[in-house]
This record gives structure tokens, sequence and C-alpha cells, in this order.
């Protein structure tokens, strides 16, 4: 029981990547808060993963809102009494060349990414540092965190930037006793993947299976798609560290394709 009467608050979390570190987390002894875009959304994962609803809570949160991200953190604590663990999972993906993209598209994805991750940050925060017992802030980047690809500007940027948010975080919150890390994973099989393929396909005059084995696995050292509970693994990894040595840190899980 890793993390024993910790409260974790995960973006994203109805499906995908977040569900799973919910679930992960959940095994481990957490409480946890399912936020998601809509009641309904979260509030049906929560019922699968924990139809009792004592150890965990759906939160209706838009991450760009501001009012939505501080509306949503009050509830989290009112019901838990405090926040431990912030995981900004929440994302989209939006596939176009450059000189095409729409600017309209660009503004979401970084809002999303980036304006997200700060808003529930920067709520998280406060509530960890009046609790003074420390915490752990966790990014959901990608190896895209540290490398291009075609046709993701917008995607690449904000990923990128959660790095830089995330070294900011370790240098002040270190005081307070919170650390912070990013996940970079691969390509993992989830709908925002799924969604990709045949808009990288169309773009790049291939077929779909040509975009999964030459374009998103080709460099991996075994031709697999990282899993969630790869992600989920490194997630309980950093939300559990005992010191302040990792924060600042990213960690790619990505079955070799890109080694720092």
């Amino acid at each position: 029981m890793k993390l024993k009467d910790k409260v974790a608050v995960i973006t994203g979390a109805a499906s995908g990547i977040g569900y799973e570190m919910a679930r992960t987390f959940l095994a481990e002894g957490a409480k946890v808060a399912i936020a998601d875009l809509g009641q309904h959304r979260a509030d049906a994962a929560v019922e699968k993963l924990d139809p009792s609803g004592h150890n965990t809570i759906g939160v209706d949160m838009n991450v760009t809102d501001e009012k939505a991200v501080e509306k949503g953190m009050k509830t989290v604590v009112d019901k838990f009494g405090k926040i431990d663990i912030l995981i900004s999972n929440a994302g989209v993906q939006i596939v176009n060349p450059i000189d095409e993209f729409k600017f309209s598209d660009w503004q979401k994805l970084l809002s999303i990414h980036l304006d997200g991750a700060f808003l529930t940050t920067r709520e998280a925060l406060k509530y960890m540092y009046k609790q003074g017992t420390g915490g752990s802030v966790i990014y959901m980047g990608s190896v895209h965190s540290k490398l291009a690809s075609p046709l993701k500007a917008p995607y690449v940027t904000a990923k990128h930037g959660l790095i830089g948010l995330c070294k900011a975080v370790a240098k002040e919150g270190a005081k307070h006793g919170v650390r912070a890390n990013v996940i970079c994973p691969g390509f993992v099989r989830t709908p925002l993947v799924d969604k990709q393929i045949p808009e990288q396909a169309k773009e790049l005059g291939i077929s779909e299976e040509k975009v999964v084995s030459d374009v998103m696995l080709k460099d991996t050292v075994d031709g697999e798609f990282t899993t969630t509970q790869d992600v989920a693994q490194t997630a309980l990894f950093f939300a559990s560290f005992p010191s302040n040595a990792l924060t600042g840190q990213s960690v790619v899980v990505s079955h070799g394709w890109y080694m720092q």
C-alpha cells in the first residue's frame, strides 16, 4: 500500500492512461478524484472503479476554466480533507502541417495542455503548501517533450513546455516538500492514438498499418506500444518516492523509442 491515505487528483481520468493510473493508485491505498470534462463521464468512471464511492469522487473539471478548477479542487478537499498528489493528464491531439494549422486549433491544444497544467498546479499547490506535508505534482508529457515529429507542432510545443513548468515547480516547491516530475510516454494504444492513425495515414499518404509499424513503433526495441500500466507504474514510482532526489526530472517510457 504505497499510497495509503494519500489523496490524488488525476485530470482526464475517465479513460485511457488517466483511468489506469486511478485504478493503480486505488489499489495502492490512495483516495482518488476522477477529474474529467463532464460530471456524468467522471461519475461513470467512479462507478466502475469504486462502486461504494468511499475512496473516489467524480469531479467535473474543464482544466482551461479557472473557476472550474478552483471549484473542483475545493470539492476534493471538502470530500477528502487534503490533496497530496496532482497528476496533470488531460490532453488532446490535433494533427496538421504547420502551414495549414488553424490558429484556433493551436490555441485549443496549448490551452488544454499548458493552461490546464498551470491552473491545476497553482490550485493544488495552495493546498499542499497550506497542509505542510509536502506533495507530488506529475505532468503527463510525451516522447514529444524531447523530440519532434511532423504534423504535431502545437503538441510538441506544449509537451516541451511542461518540462519547463515542472522544473519551475520543483524549484519553488522544494521548501514546502513538493516534488515535480514529468512522465514522457511513447505511443500508448488509447482512443487518442487510435484517432491519430487514420489521420496520419491520410496526411502522409501511407496505409494505417504503415503508420503503426513505420511511424509509431519503428524505433522501439520490440515493436510494442507502451501500455497504460507502464505509465501507471511510473506515476506510482514518482508519487511514492520518499525524497526530493528525483524532483524536476522527466523519464521516458517508450520501449526504447527514445533513449536519454
